[in-house]
């Protein structure tokens, strides 16, 4: 009944989300692409699936796995943590509008009463910015709420770290040095103690931004941590 892994990001505002999903689709098409599936209707807070076409010019060839950005979490405002410990279970639909002020109830007519196997998140990524300020208290605890649900529900977790081209000039010069830059080996330490995943389960990456030609180096560390998302979905699936 699974057709698809689900991915779901999540994060604070600006870590890249939207970004990485389009840094995915560059790799897996082979070109930098900013594909019209991803509409950036996150901006907004519309709750939208992401499909990442598999094949050139066939509309209807996509990856196996699929990708859900979330309202940024912001502090005082953005997405409310409830409405995602509601995604993870499959309650959201599809074009749902995320309200900071009024979190989803049974009643609304974006809640899914019945969600299936395919509907429920079977992967949480935590996305952070490597070059961004300390996360306020406040977007921490909506965190840790998440997380919490999501080790509740059984629902498997890593982080990924973007931007670290920006956050460490050695990096920027040469991307092949991003496990050799002690700076970047301590905002995985730093990332870990924040977000409560285990280090060996935060993979540095850098997004395609300004380029127009797919990289190498850009392009091994977006599938190292896809590999990741995928291998730790298949086996949440596997014990469904």
């Amino acid at each position: 009944d699974i057709k698809h892994v689900r991915i779901l990001l999540y994060g604070p505002n600006g870590a890249g989300k939207s970004s990485f999903i389009k840094s995915v689709s560059s790799v897996i098409r082979g070109r930098v692409t900013t594909p019209a599936l991803t509409s950036d209707k996150s901006y907004s807070g519309t709750y939208e699936t992401f499909k990442i076409r598999e094949e050139e010019g066939n509309p209807e060839s996509f990856c196996h796995f699929v990708f859900n950005d979330v309202m940024d979490l912001k502090d005082g405002d953005g997405i409310s943590s409830d409405d995602i410990k509601l995604t993870l279970k499959g309650h959201v639909k599809e074009g749902y509008q995320f309200k900071p002020s009024s979190p989803l109830s049974d009643d609304d007519p974006g809640y899914n009463p019945r969600p299936s196997a395919d509907d429920q998140v079977h992967v949480l990524v935590c996305v952070l910015s490597a070059n961004s300020a300390e996360i306020p208290d406040s977007v921490l605890k909506k965190m840790a709420d998440i997380r919490e649900a999501a080790s509740e529900l059984g629902i498997p977790q890593m982080a990924i770290g973007t931007y670290i081209d920006l956050a460490c000039p050695e990096t920027e010069n040469d991307l092949k040095n991003v496990y050799k830059s002690q700076n970047l080996k301590q905002k995985v330490k730093d990332f870990s103690a924040a977000v409560g995943v285990p280090e060996n389960y935060v993979f540095p990456v850098k997004n395609y931004s300004d380029e127009t030609d797919i990289n190498d180096d850009v392009d091994t560390l977006i599938l190292n941590a896809l590999r990741q998302m995928i291998n730790l979905g298949d086996d949440f699936i596997y014990k469904m």
